[in-house]
């Protein structure tokens, strides 16, 4: 789907504020309510725009502990990591999983009560056998930013010419 400058405005709003109105929206990209709410629904079936979601305040509600784990698996077959990531899939306390490259296969953040939890939910995975080889832990002392959000502007305030080199891939 090609996306033009009044659908990027329409991201932004409702990515900022979900809860904003048909008519506040409508008024913030500068068109009328009918077509704006058109062009919503059309990024929603896209799949561009995944959902709704209020966005929480977690040590407002208890005390927690955030962690960042990076986990090895021994084995790299592809049905490895579908284990991995199905089980991973089903743990709320792991709010955040990414697949990445460069030394550890996954980048994990797991939010539980206190540190005993979550060693118990490590010990919990390792007892599953799962193929973990080794795993790092890292304690968040402080949230310097978190951003939920995706930086619209930003991805695509490149020049087209830029856009498309960067779709092209590296020059060698």
């Amino acid at each position: 789907m090609k996306l033009d400058a009044i659908d990027l405005k329409i991201l932004e709003a409702v990515q900022s504020d979900g809860r904003i109105t048909k008519l506040a929206l409508a008024d913030k990209v500068g068109l009328s309510p009918t077509p704006c709410w058109m062009r919503l629904r059309k990024l929603e079936k896209a799949g561009i725009v995944a959902g709704y979601h209020a966005r929480l305040s977690p040590r407002k509600i208890a005390p927690i502990a955030s962690v960042m784990v990076e986990i090895t698996l021994a084995n790299h077959r592809q049905g490895d990591f579908e284990r991995f990531e199905r089980t991973v899939a089903a743990i709320p306390e792991i709010t955040a999983c990414w697949s990445v490259g460069g030394g550890v296969d996954y980048i994990a953040k797991v939010v539980t009560v206190d540190i005993d939890a979550y060693q118990r939910l490590i010990d919990g995975l390792l007892d599953r056998e799962l193929g973990i080889e080794r795993y790092f832990t890292y304690i968040v002392t402080k949230t310097v930013k978190e951003e939920a959000g995706v930086p619209v502007s930003a991805l695509f305030s490149a020049s087209d010419d830029d856009r498309q080199s960067l779709r092209a891939g590296p020059r060698v």
